[in-house]
């Protein structure tokens, strides 16, 4: 039978893969049969063990995506080695501590909107022209909850999920007649290393979390993964500036 999510031998591009949601996408995405290339401003353990389990389909790329020159290092290298990207997964991005906005200084704000917003904006501008030269390219932002309704962080991080949900739509707006599909996806509470504050002790920010929502629980990074894997795939072709949400019922309240 068919895979009827295959992105067998897509050239992929994820940011933030080596931790969370980015981790679990480029692995499943290597299981699919795709080639990976990940970048992240940290390299460890489960990043080696890409490199080990697919060494001849994973690359990774230490990499700042604040820094634009670092973003075309990575994009130039792709290039070179594989001549295309089909697939580019924008997951990098960082909590602002649901701090509000008179403790806000402009040195978070900055800092934040440049990790989860300005980042997409210079990579997906890197990725394009070689997109729009074969008239296809599909392009998977990640927003949150805090893209849709306030309460999922704070005034940076808020605005900047907001940002990515505005961009996502305009950017399939301006290319879709043109083979290019984006999209993006809203989580919730995903247990994360990025949330592990939530669970230190005895976890009772992620037991509040867990009761306020619907599904009465976190959902695992692997479940946004398998969303991702959809989006990205022809099984998703007529889905075109979307946010899907991926919340356990979270915004249904």
């Amino acid at each position: 039978m068919p895979d009827i999510f295959s992105v067998k031998d897509q050239i992929v591009l994820v940011t933030g893969v080596a931790s969370g949601i980015g981790y679990s996408q480029a692995q499943l995405f290597l299981k699919r049969g795709a080639v990976v290339y990940g970048a992240d401003i940290l390299r460890n353990g489960q990043i080696d063990s890409l490199k080990e389990e697919f060494p001849d389909s994973f690359s990774f790329f230490d990499c700042d995506v604040r820094k634009k020159a670092d973003l075309k290092k990575v994009v130039d290298q792709m290039i070179q080695k594989s001549g295309q990207i089909d697939i580019l997964l924008n997951t990098a991005g960082i909590l602002d501590s649901y701090t509000p906005s008179l403790e806000t200084t402009q040195e978070q704000w900055d800092n934040v909107l440049a990790t989860n917003l300005t980042s997409m904006f210079l990579l997906t501008n890197l990725c394009l022209p070689q997109m729009l030269a074969k008239d296809h390219g599909v392009i998977v932002n990640m927003a949150s909850i805090a893209g849709l309704v306030a309460g999922g962080g704070g005034a940076a991080y808020t605005a900047a999920k907001h940002g990515i949900i505005g961009y996502t739509k305009q950017l399939d707006y301006d290319y879709a007649s043109q083979g290019i599909r984006a999209n993006c996806i809203a989580p919730g509470a995903i247990k994360t290393p990025m949330n592990k504050a939530d669970f230190a002790g005895e976890a009772k920010m992620a037991k509040e979390v867990a009761a306020q929502t619907p599904a009465l629980r976190w959902a695992d990074p692997r479940e946004v993964a398998a969303l991702s894997l959809f989006l990205a795939s022809k099984q998703a072709d007529y889905i075109h500036g979307a946010v899907v949400p991926i919340d356990g019922g979270w915004t249904e309240k």
